[in-house]
Protein backbone atom coordinates (compact mmCIF):
# COMPACT_ATOMS: atom_id res chain seq x y z
CA UNK A 1 0.00 0.00 0.00
CA UNK A 2 1.06 3.55 -0.75
CA UNK A 3 0.13 6.53 1.40
CA UNK A 4 -0.64 10.05 0.17
CA UNK A 5 -1.22 13.09 2.40
CA UNK A 6 -4.00 15.43 1.27
CA UNK A 7 -6.22 18.13 2.82
CA UNK A 8 -9.86 17.04 2.96
CA UNK A 9 -10.97 19.97 0.79
CA UNK A 10 -8.60 18.90 -2.00
CA UNK A 11 -9.63 15.21 -1.82
CA UNK A 12 -13.36 16.00 -1.90
CA UNK A 13 -13.22 18.72 -4.61
CA UNK A 14 -14.10 16.46 -7.58
CA UNK A 15 -15.42 13.15 -6.18
CA UNK A 16 -16.52 11.88 -9.60
CA UNK A 17 -13.03 12.17 -11.11
CA UNK A 18 -9.75 10.42 -10.42
CA UNK A 19 -7.69 12.32 -7.86
CA UNK A 20 -5.05 14.55 -9.50
CA UNK A 21 -3.23 16.89 -7.09
CA UNK A 22 -1.37 19.99 -8.30
CA UNK A 23 1.96 18.10 -8.19
CA UNK A 24 0.77 15.90 -11.04
CA UNK A 25 0.58 18.92 -13.34
CA UNK A 26 3.66 20.70 -12.00
CA UNK A 27 6.03 17.76 -11.41
CA UNK A 28 4.47 14.95 -13.44
CA UNK A 29 3.69 12.65 -10.52
CA UNK A 30 1.80 12.26 -7.25
CA UNK A 31 4.03 12.16 -4.17
CA UNK A 32 3.40 9.17 -1.89
CA UNK A 33 4.93 7.66 1.22
CA UNK A 34 5.90 4.05 1.83
CA UNK A 35 4.64 3.85 5.43
CA UNK A 36 2.82 5.66 8.24
CA UNK A 37 5.98 7.11 9.75
CA UNK A 38 6.99 8.72 6.47
CA UNK A 39 3.43 10.02 5.89
CA UNK A 40 3.46 11.68 9.34
CA UNK A 41 6.84 13.24 8.56
CA UNK A 42 5.48 14.61 5.26
CA UNK A 43 2.33 15.91 6.98
CA UNK A 44 4.40 17.65 9.64
CA UNK A 45 6.90 19.13 7.19
CA UNK A 46 4.55 20.28 4.43
CA UNK A 47 1.04 20.60 5.87
CA UNK A 48 1.42 21.99 9.40
CA UNK A 49 -0.22 25.28 8.41
CA UNK A 50 -3.20 23.64 6.67
CA UNK A 51 -6.44 24.24 8.52
CA UNK A 52 -9.18 21.66 8.62
CA UNK A 53 -8.91 17.90 8.36
CA UNK A 54 -5.79 16.41 6.85
CA UNK A 55 -6.17 12.93 5.39
CA UNK A 56 -3.92 10.11 4.27
CA UNK A 57 -5.12 8.04 1.33
CA UNK A 58 -4.23 4.36 1.60
CA UNK A 59 -3.72 3.40 -2.04
CA UNK A 60 -3.60 -0.14 -3.42
CA UNK A 61 -0.79 0.06 -5.96
CA UNK A 62 -2.16 -2.96 -7.86
CA UNK A 63 -5.37 -1.04 -8.66
CA UNK A 64 -3.62 1.93 -10.27
CA UNK A 65 -3.52 2.35 -14.03
CA UNK A 66 -0.54 4.71 -13.73
CA UNK A 67 3.06 3.62 -13.35
CA UNK A 68 4.59 3.74 -9.86
CA UNK A 69 8.31 4.45 -9.57
CA UNK A 70 10.33 4.30 -6.35
CA UNK A 71 12.67 7.26 -6.51
CA UNK A 72 14.96 9.25 -4.27
CA UNK A 73 18.40 8.84 -2.78
CA UNK A 74 20.18 5.57 -2.06
CA UNK A 75 19.00 5.62 1.54
CA UNK A 76 15.44 6.86 1.08
CA UNK A 77 13.06 5.87 -1.70
CA UNK A 78 9.56 7.25 -2.08
CA UNK A 79 6.81 5.97 -4.39
CA UNK A 80 5.75 8.39 -7.13
CA UNK A 81 2.56 7.75 -9.09
CA UNK A 82 2.90 8.97 -12.69
CA UNK A 83 -0.77 9.64 -13.29
CA UNK A 84 -3.99 10.30 -11.40
CA UNK A 85 -5.11 8.06 -8.57
CA UNK A 86 -8.35 6.23 -9.34
CA UNK A 87 -10.71 6.53 -6.39
CA UNK A 88 -11.34 2.76 -6.54
CA UNK A 89 -7.64 2.28 -5.70
CA UNK A 90 -8.09 4.11 -2.39
CA UNK A 91 -8.71 1.32 0.12
CA UNK A 92 -8.99 3.50 3.26
CA UNK A 93 -8.86 7.06 4.51
CA UNK A 94 -6.92 7.96 7.61
CA UNK A 95 -6.93 11.26 9.48
CA UNK A 96 -3.74 12.94 10.63
CA UNK A 97 -4.19 13.79 14.32
CA UNK A 98 -2.23 16.89 15.26
CA UNK A 99 -1.21 18.38 18.58
CA UNK A 100 -1.99 21.94 19.74
CA UNK A 101 1.02 23.25 17.77
CA UNK A 102 -0.15 21.57 14.56
CA UNK A 103 2.47 18.81 14.59
CA UNK A 104 1.38 15.50 13.07
CA UNK A 105 1.27 12.86 15.81
CA UNK A 106 -0.72 9.83 14.64
CA UNK A 107 -3.03 8.39 12.01
CA UNK A 108 -6.54 7.25 12.88
CA UNK A 109 -9.41 5.93 10.75
CA UNK A 110 -11.40 8.73 9.06
CA UNK A 111 -15.08 8.54 9.95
Amino acid sequence: MLLHVVPLDEWSADPGLPYAPPSLASEGFVHCSPDESAALTVADAHYRGVHGPLLVLVVDESRLAAEVRWEGSEDTLFPHVYGPIERAAVRALLEVRRDADGRARELTPWV
